[in-house]
């Protein structure tokens, strides 16, 4: 795996012309990476202390990029001004994808006082980190984020509307090494390009869809974890189109289909030994969690429906629930289950749980800070941890369910004092407002379904 680049070993690459252009870059509400590219001489003159200007309206708008009404942080009223994006330097990467490209994470700063921006998404996870490093805990994460692959160019699948695509497997591959050396060419680009960007790769599968696949990252620090997703994501996207081909994060992009999650395996250690492989997640011989980890536990299961939004946050996100789908339906935890939302894995300092609940689509830098805040939650409030389900548990009409829509998981959120106490009110109202502004707009749209099963017979 190539080591990231230190700031004065960028510095040397622009210099000798070996690295043209600098992209500076942050995640939006939807966890899509945007920013600015500059040229590496105006870099190195203007943005490297600096960083850039941008519009605020940028962590304020939907998937299409309009700004939406509703927000306190950016709105026509306040006059959509800027904000500051600071390098991070210890995100630095040479993107070999790109030729002759470098890509720097930024955190966002209001300007003038350079204060951060709390309702940003990196800060969210930051933030909710830095409480659980004030209790002694430093958050380890490792997720496995699954995406379907299509013949298709990303061109070729707008201009079909995005039916009737041809999937790059005409089966089933689950685990399987012969339908994915077909896929090779493609997918072992993602990992090469993801290694040599200093991003490191476990594994690639085959999985339970046709042209569905996983790449498993290392796992880190949750901060650095969700930054790499954020990469990971684009990359696959900018890879796939390379050569021609096109892939979706989406969590259900055909009912027929199995659905795309990401699932999250998370521990904790001392933070004063964070470089130590030590977990403070403790389980009994029976496998069933102990003290903290009971709390931490019980806090991710009483919090389940409340925080949905941040693990689920579009209406296509509750299709992927379904009863024998390999995604969860019930908000309760177990064993090696994975049948239930939550999973307790591994042993001794690999000893973790698994939130099933994120698909695909999730943002990273939400979905981790709701397990953390959760987490956290139950840990300083000594929740009781509730009993394990052993068996299947779909269909059990005695457990919570996942909300079934995105609209029945806002009115949990809006209602959630724990989501108050956990995020802050303006963090609250930020996500509360983009997921209302989610919800209104597929009911202003008139849907494929809606015409062929209505129009001749209503």
């Amino acid at each position: 795996m190539a080591v990231q680049p230190t700031r004065a070993e960028l510095v040397a690459l622009i210099e000798r012309g070996d690295i043209d252009t600098v992209i500076m870059a942050f995640g939006d509400l939807q966890g899509r990476l945007v920013g600015k590219r500059t040229t590496g001489r105006f870099f190195l003159e203007h943005v490297a202390e600096h960083g850039t200007e941008n519009c605020d309206y940028l962590i304020a708008t939907d998937m299409d990029d309009n700004a939406v009404p509703g927000y306190r942080f950016a709105s026509y009223d306040l006059g959509y001004g800027d904000m500051v994006a600071r390098a991070d330097f210890s995100t630095l990467r040479v993107t070999p994808w790109v030729p002759r490209t470098a890509v720097v994470l930024c955190d966002l700063l209001h300007p003038g006082t350079n204060d951060p921006i709390d309702v940003s998404p990196r800060q969210v996870l930051r933030d909710v980190v830095s409480g659980a490093g004030e209790m002694g805990l430093a958050p380890m994460v490792g997720s496995e984020i699954e995406f379907f692959l299509f013949r298709d160019s990303v061109e070729q699948a707008h201009a079909k509307g995005y039916e009737n695509l041809e999937p790059h497997a005409p089966f089933l591959q689950d685990y399987q090494i012969l339908q994915t050396t077909r896929d090779e060419y493609v997918i072992g680009d993602i990992r090469r390009g993801l290694e040599a960007a200093g991003i490191p790769v476990e594994y690639s599968k085959g999985e339970a869809g046709r042209g569905q696949h996983e790449i498993n990252l290392a796992f880190t620090d949750a901060l650095a974890m969700a930054d790499r997703n954020l990469l990971y994501k684009h990359a696959t996207k900018e890879i796939a189109s390379l050569h021609g081909r096109s892939v979706t994060f989406m969590a259900k992009y055909d009912f027929a289909e199995t659905g795309s999650s990401c699932h999250v395996h998370c521990s904790v250690r001392d933070v004063n030994r964070a470089d130590q492989p030590h977990s403070l997640f403790a389980i009994d011989a029976a496998g069933d969690p102990t003290g903290m980890f009971a709390h931490w536990l019980a806090g991710l299961v009483h919090l389940g429906r409340e925080f949905a939004i941040l693990w689920a946050p579009t209406v296509n996100s509750y299709k992927r629930y379904q009863l024998g789908s390999w995604a969860p339906t019930a908000v309760a935890w177990g064993g090696d289950n994975r049948t239930v939302g939550f999973r307790v894995v591994g042993h001794g300092d690999s000893t973790r749980v698994e939130c099933r609940l994120p698909g695909a689509d999730a943002n990273s830098y939400f979905a981790f800070a709701g397990i953390i805040a959760a987490g956290m939650y139950g840990v300083r409030h000594s929740l009781p941890l509730p009993g394990k389900v052993v068996g299947n548990a779909y269909g059990r009409d005695d457990l919570p369910r996942v909300p079934f829509t995105l609209g029945e998981a806002i009115d949990a959120w809006e209602a959630s004092a724990a989501a108050r106490e956990c995020f802050g009110d303006d963090v609250h109202h930020h996500l509360l407002t983009a997921a209302r502004h989610e919800w209104q707009s597929f009911h202003r749209s008139v849907t494929d379904w809606e015409r062929r099963r209505y129009f001749d017979r209503a």
